[in-house]
């Protein structure tokens, strides 16, 4: 396993992935939760007491100064979600949908 420091104090590139250090959550969580619910630093802090501000904040700021790398990531992680999904339908639900039950 890989892993080797960049420019922000607080976070590491494990064989790819950008971990906040010490921890093992990933950059692109807290960066999630920052777009889907808008959660600012001091939430994400409230919701994750074991990280520091200055995590949080060395997460954002990764984020930022690469946002459009980060934004297509996540993109396609949310592509291969929709895949599975259509993949897995339920042939109960789509009965259901076609009968309009659910």
């Amino acid at each position: 396993m890989q892993e080797s420091n960049i420019l922000y104090e607080h976070i590491i590139e494990t064989d790819g992935v950008f971990f906040i250090k010490d921890t093992s959550t990933k950059v692109i969580e807290i960066i999630n939760e920052h777009l889907a619910y808008g959660w600012s630093p001091e939430e994400i802090y409230f919701q994750h007491p074991y990280l520091s501000l200055g995590q949080i904040y060395s997460a954002l700021a990764y984020y930022w100064d690469n946002k459009d790398k980060i934004d297509e990531e996540i993109k396609s992680r949310q592509n291969i979600i929709q895949k599975i999904k259509e993949e897995r339908r339920s042939p109960l639900i789509e009965k259901l949908k076609v009968k309009k039950i659910s």
